[in-house]
């Protein structure tokens, strides 16, 4: 049974990359509001797990960076094997090499970097596109050349050298072992070796060695798009082992956090293995309800958002459909509104309107066919 669109697309994968750009572009401001006009425990539940932790442990929040990263590698099963029947392998290694450096040059631009910029230390030389472009391009190449047995391997060791770099080698200067905020291996690192801006000061959460684990999450989704390309295998079977494996690296992931804590800014082994477990399930949710039971419509939405996820990243930026919404409203509409109704009423009113611009935005393009395509 094929479970794709006509154009060969994964249609769930499409509207879970939407469902994660949701979040970034207004969902979690959406929330915020919501939490400033009512003190029910649901609503303030929902908005605590609309931001992140300060340090250790994992939230809803915490969850969309690494499952973008892990569409990235579900994305990668599909399109690299057409590429190269297509194209051919050689081809289609320059055309991953390619891609991965216009997203990093895009990545760079976002931070602030300009072609005229003489002034690297105020450069920001890893960000979250830049993080995604290294994965893409890691995956890539190892999915050209690696069979599954060495995709495997290669997942178990990242994760396991990472855990055993992270656990035994005392930060220089301390002598000892630590996961603590600025002491530990990765952020001395980071301070260390690391040019340009950093996000955090001395370090950087998307820093160097963090960007070895974030790989494994990419390849988590390597694997996951390759169970799903498998036409010997019926959706109910390909469902029962996406389920189960997410339950199975949740509970390893949970397990190993007892010695190696879930951490984001660090991208600790057990954060890849509990967010990778976390995207399993809510991709087989949005694959069971979109591409086997043919339920659709409600996810229109998240397609519209999905299918231009990095414009819209780049556009919430740039064009500030906050702001936007801000002008539209205005100070004096807002207190009005404030004053008919409830406190932070207008802030509400304008968290939706900035998220209706955007995904009017995004409805837009996806009529008119317009793409960005790296």
């Amino acid at each position: 049974m094929n479970n794709t669109n006509s154009s060969g697309r994964l249609v769930s994968l499409d509207a879970l990359r939407g469902f994660t750009m949701f979040w970034i572009i207004g969902g979690g401001s959406l929330a915020a509001a919501l939490s400033e006009l009512s003190s029910n425990s649901l609503i303030q539940t929902l908005a605590n797990q609309l931001e992140h932790v300060k340090w250790e442990g994992f939230r809803f929040y915490d969850l969309i960076f690494p499952m973008f990263v892990f569409i990235v590698g579900v994305s990668t099963a599909f399109s690299v094997p057409r590429a190269i029947d297509e194209k051919g392998k050689k081809n289609t290694i320059k055309k991953i090499i390619i891609r991965a450096l216009s997203l990093y040059l895009i990545g760079l631009v976002y931070y602030g970097w300009s072609p005229t910029e003489t002034d690297g230390d105020q450069l920001r030389y890893v960000g979250v596109l830049q993080r995604i472009a290294i994965c893409y391009l890691a995956c890539g190449l190892l999915f050209c050349f690696l069979n599954l047995r060495g995709l495997l391997v290669t997942l178990f060791l990242l994760l396991i050298g990472y855990w055993a770099l992270m656990s035994f080698v005392p930060t220089p200067g301390l002598e000892k072992v630590t996961f603590e905020k600025g002491e530990n291996l990765a952020n001395w690192f980071d301070g260390k070796y690391l040019p340009g801006f950093k996000w955090s000061g001395t370090y950087d959460p998307e820093g160097l060695l963090s960007t070895f684990p974030a790989i494994a999450s990419c390849l988590i989704g390597v694997l996951v798009g390759i169970l799903f390309k498998n036409e010997n295998k019926s959706p109910a079977e390909k469902l029962k082992w996406v389920f189960s494996l997410g339950v199975l690296l949740i509970i390893t992931g949970s397990l190993w956090s007892l010695h190696f804590p879930v951490i984001k800014n660090l991208w600790t082994s057990s954060y890849v293995l509990v967010a990778g477990g976390c995207s399993m399930i809510f991709l087989g949710a949005f694959y069971y309800l979109i591409d086997v039971k043919k339920w659709k419509n409600w996810s229109k939405i998240f397609v519209w958002i999905g299918m231009n996820s990095i414009t819209i990243y780049l556009a919430w930026k740039f064009f500030r459909f906050k702001d936007i919404s801000n002008n539209i409203i205005g100070e004096p509409v807002q207190k009005f509104i404030d004053e008919i109704s409830f406190d932070h009423m207008g802030n509400l009113i304008i968290s939706l309107v900035s998220l209706s611009l955007a995904v009017l935005f995004c409805r837009f393009l996806y009529k008119n066919k317009i793409f960005l395509r790296l």
